[in-house]
């Protein structure tokens, strides 16, 4: 389910994309999509080591943290992927976060506070969780939607600049009202994927594992521990880590997070944990 609601929030943003280029500048339309294709492709390829400098990130050097080597083997295997790149943060701050453009570049990275927060069953349930994201390729379908949406963006904001279809009936306001909104549905949008990825990543790091109770226990943790202790990072890399390392948003202001609410991450996780015990039927 959450796999198609992400293909659907990617469609609906392909089909803005389509109508917004339809009603402003048709003939332009290829241009602005390839100026955006060429940004985020070029994202695309060194997202793992921009992501991993804008972090301080380092590499974790053979021999050390056996057990969380033995962890990502397993998990590896059990995802039937290769086993990813070990990084650390020199950080007190509990977190983690997973990058790399298909398995073959695959990174897991935690910071020196989610070890010692989390106990082994803890942290295996958030190693799955990241590497699920490696094994659904989310950094190439964040690409995707970032360079959908930043094509509209563009292709508002030259409505904008330059007419629309017919000067003779535009007066302005509405180019104007095109600029302004049409990126922020976007990014709703784009956020909206950004979210069932979250999703999609707990289900499957929770059945990697076969343990959805040790992700939600973690995420419990983690979501006390980063409100004491938020993490010092770019906020571009915000949503690459397990929790939001800035702390949560209640209400309204969920809908501009990358991160669905940790509450209703941790209800769907002990629903699952639920169905796989036999306590309730599946939905």
């Amino acid at each position: 389910m959450n796999q198609l609601k992400s293909v659907l929030l990617l469609g609906i943003l392909t089909a803005f994309l389509v109508g917004l280029g339809y009603v402003l500048a048709p003939q332009s339309m290829p241009i602005f999509l390839v100026i955006a294709l060429l940004m985020n492709l070029g994202s695309w390829f060194f997202s793992d080591k921009l992501v991993l400098a804008m972090s301080h990130a380092q590499p974790v050097p053979d021999g050390q943290l056996p057990q969380l080597r033995r962890i990502v083997e397993q998990i590896a295997a059990n995802a039937n992927i290769p086993v990813p790149r070990l990084y650390m943060i020199a950080s007190p701050a509990p977190n983690a976060f997973a990058t790399g453009r298909n398995p073959e570049h695959g990174v897991v990275c935690v910071t020196q506070g989610i070890l010692q927060l989390l106990d082994e069953r803890e942290l295996k349930g958030v190693l799955a969780h990241e590497m699920s994201h490696i094994r659904n390729r989310d950094v190439l379908v964040a690409s995707i939607a970032a360079a959908i949406a930043s094509a509209i963006t563009y292709l508002a904001h030259f409505g904008f600049l330059f007419g629309g279809r017919d000067d003779r009936r535009d007066n302005g306001g509405t180019a104007l009202l095109m600029a302004i909104l049409a990126p922020l549905g976007a990014t709703l949008v784009q956020l909206g994927i950004s979210r069932q990825r979250e999703f999609l990543a707990d289900e499957t790091g929770a059945r990697l594992c076969n343990d959805p109770l040790a992700l939600a226990s973690a995420l419990q943790k983690l979501q006390l521990a980063s409100k004491r202790v938020p993490l010092q990072t770019a906020p571009a890399t915000a949503s690459l880590f397990i929790v939001n390392p800035f702390g949560g948003m209640k209400s309204f202001m969920n809908l501009f997070s990358t991160h669905p609410p940790l509450e209703e991450r941790i209800a769907r996780l002990q629903q699952m944990a639920a169905e796989l015990r036999g306590v309730v039927p599946q939905r």
